[in-house]
C-alpha cells in the first residue's frame, strides 16, 4: 500500500486544531444539548469511529476525507474516554493524565521495538497504521486531560490555558528550525500539545462568560469549525487528485 498519511503542511495543522476543537464542543453538544449522556454519546461515537476506522484501514493509500473525518471522529471519542474516568468514574485528571501519558509512552515504545521507526512518512503497513491510530487515540485523551488539569484543576482559564499551549508549540517549532531538533520528536510532541490548545480554544469559545469563556456555545463554535474542515479537506481532495501533495514512501 502506499503511505496512508499526509503531508506534513501548513493545512494539516490547522485542520488538526480544528478537529481537536470540534472533539471537545462535539463531546459537549451531543452529551449535554441532545441529551444523550456520556453513556450514549461514547456509544454512538464509538460506532462510528470503529465503521470509518474499519473504511480507513481498508483503503490501500491516503485518501483526504477518509482520513479526516477518522481524526474527528477520534477527537471526539479521546474527549470521551478522558470525560468518561473523570465525570462517571470520578478519576482526578492529574490520574488520567499521568493514565493516558504512560500509554502514549508506551504505544510509542511497542512501536518502535516492532518498526524501529516511529515516521509517518512510513505508514504503509497494516501493524504502522494500527500504531499510528493508537498514538493518536491516546494524544487525544490525553491533550483533554492536560488541557482540562491545567484550565479547571489549577484554575489558569481557558485563554491562559491556550496561550500557554500555544507557546509550548512555539518553542517546539522553534527548537525545530532554528536548532535542528529531531523532526520525528518535535512532530510527535507538537501533535500532543495540539490537542489541549484546541480543547482550550473550544472551551474559551463555546462555554458561558460566567465559566470564562466567549459563550458563542458548543453549537456555533462546532458548526464553525466543521465547515472550516470541510471547506480545507475538499480543497485538499482536489488538489490530491490532481498531484499536488506527493506522499514520501521511504523511512
Amino acid at each position: 500500500m502506499l503511505n496512508k498519511v499526509p503531508e506534513i503542511t501548513i493545512y494539516f495543522w490547522i485542520i488538526k486544531i480544528m478537529a481537536t476543537t470540534v472533539g471537545e464542543t462535539a463531546a459537549d453538544f451531543l452529551n449535554v444539548n441532545l441529551h444523550l449522556g456520556l453513556t450514549g454519546t461514547s456509544v454512538i461515537m464509538g460506532l462510528l469511529l470503529l465503521t470509518f476506522l474499519v473504511v480507513q484501514m481498508r483503503v490501500n493509500k491516503y485518501i483526504p476525507w477518509i482520513y479526516w473525518v477518522t481524526v474527528v471522529l477520534l477527537s471526539i471519542f479521546g474527549t470521551l474516554l478522558t470525560d468518561n474516568l473523570v465525570d462517571n468514574l470520578g478519576v482526578s485528571l492529574q490520574t488520567t493524565t499521568t493514565l493516558f501519558s504512560v500509554a502514549l509512552i508506551g504505544t510509542f515504545a511497542w512501536w518502535y521495538i516492532s518498526e524501529k521507526t516511529l515516521s509517518i512518512h512510513s505508514i504503509y503497513t497494516t501493524r504502522r497504521e494500527l500504531f499510528y491510530w493508537m498514538a493518536i487515540l491516546f494524544t487525544f485523551a490525553l491533550g483533554t486531560a492536560a488541557g482540562d488539569l491545567v484550565a479547571e484543576s489549577l484554575q489558569l482559564g481557558y485563554a491562559t490555558s491556550a496561550l500557554i499551549f500555544g507557546g509550548l508549540i512555539a518553542l517546539v517549532t522553534f527548537a525545530y528550525y532554528v536548532f535542528k531538533a529531531n523532526a520525528i520528536a518535535a512532530f510527535w510532541i507538537a501533535y500532543i500539545l495540539t490537542r489541549p490548545l484546541g480543547a482550550s480554544c473550544g472551551d474559551l469559545l463555546s462555554q458561558p462568560t460566567a465559566n470564562g469563556g466567549l459563550g458563542l456555545g458548543t453549537v456555533g463554535t462546532s458548526m464553525l469549525f466543521l465547515l472550516t474542515i470541510l471547506a480545507l479537506v475538499a480543497y485538499l481532495s482536489v488538489a490530491h487528485s490532481k498531484g499536488a501533495f506527493s506522499h514520501r514512501d521511504t523511512n
